[in-house]
């Protein structure tokens, strides 16, 4: 058995981005490398649409899981941004919401896109660790995390007694303009 250390986060906000593109593009294509890409919305283009569009909303930020110093390897990655006055989010969902729970200002729902973590860290709290750092201290009054419950590095991600289940949804087959 191996032992994995814990790791160092680093919390990167949209001005940053750029500089750490590469790096979410990486972990990105090593997740899901072995997925089947007829599924287009694991394909690495549709992600960095996807990301590049999600950083260039406001209040964008990323938690980084780093080993050593903030120079070192990934060991994975969470970032969300609030959801925009407007936002389609909810439009996706299986069963119909009502307005007063998908109507979005801007301030109150903070919607977490992505939260990958690497093989080796997988099963040491990582995820947890990253999804905490990144939700700490934001002011929205509640949060949105969309789960493949199915997906093998899921592992208890939906399992939280501190979890509220709103819906279902399924990935959009085309990329959207804003979420």
């Amino acid at each position: 058995m191996s032992v994995v250390s814990e790791s160092l986060l680093q919390l990167v906000h949209a001005d940053r981005y750029r500089e750490v593109r590469s790096l979410l593009l990486d972990v990105y294509r090593e997740i899901y490398a072995d997925e089947d890409q007829t599924f287009h919305f694991h394909d690495m283009d549709r992600f960095a649409e996807r990301a590049d569009m999600y950083a260039s909303l406001d209040g964008w930020c990323a938690v980084l899981g780093r080993t050593g110093d903030s120079g070192g390897g990934v060991t994975g990655y969470a970032f969300g941004a609030p959801l925009p006055a407007g936002s389609a989010w909810w439009n996706s969902a299986a069963d119909p919401l009502p307005d007063d729970f998908t109507r979005e200002d801007g301030r109150r729902t903070f919607a977490v896109f992505e939260v990958m973590v690497r093989r080796p860290w997988r099963g040491t709290g990582e995820a947890h660790r990253l999804h905490e750092r990144l939700l700490r201290g934001r002011p929205e009054q509640r949060v949105t995390l969309l789960v493949d419950a199915s997906h093998p590095g899921c592992g208890g991600a939906t399992s939280s007694g501190a979890t509220e289940f709103s819906a279902t949804s399924s990935p959009s087959p085309t990329p959207r303009s804003t979420p």
